[in-house]
């Protein structure tokens, strides 16, 4: 092997320890771009979750008031009365308590 044959060869080496390189950092580059996007989708699902566990409580306790509206008896106009009267109760709460969405 000549001196200008192990040049050549030095040369491609350092260009594909370059290339290499570059590449490398463009990756490590988008893998921190994805743990990024992947920190914010996580803290959406959490906070769409935790809205979804609110509204799901709340509707219990309705159906829990309806059971007991039901089961206690009454005329169907003292019941039809107790009915209306919650969905004036959920309107206040409604105002009180927004959720947003995002």
């Amino acid at each position: 092997m000549s001196p200008g044959d192990f040049l050549g060869l030095c040369a491609v080496l350092i260009t594909i320890i370059s290339v290499f390189a570059i590449l490398m950092g463009a990756y490590k580059r988008r893998l921190a771009f994805l743990e990024r996007k992947l920190e914010i989708t996580v803290g959406a699902t959490a906070e769409k979750a935790a809205q979804y566990a609110a509204h799901n409580s709340t509707l219990e306790n309705r159906v829990r008031v309806l059971e007991r509206i039901i089961t206690d008896g009454g005329s169907s106009h003292d019941i039809a009365l107790q009915i209306e009267a919650l969905r004036v109760e959920d309107a206040h709460d409604g105002d009180r308590v927004k959720v947003t969405k995002q």
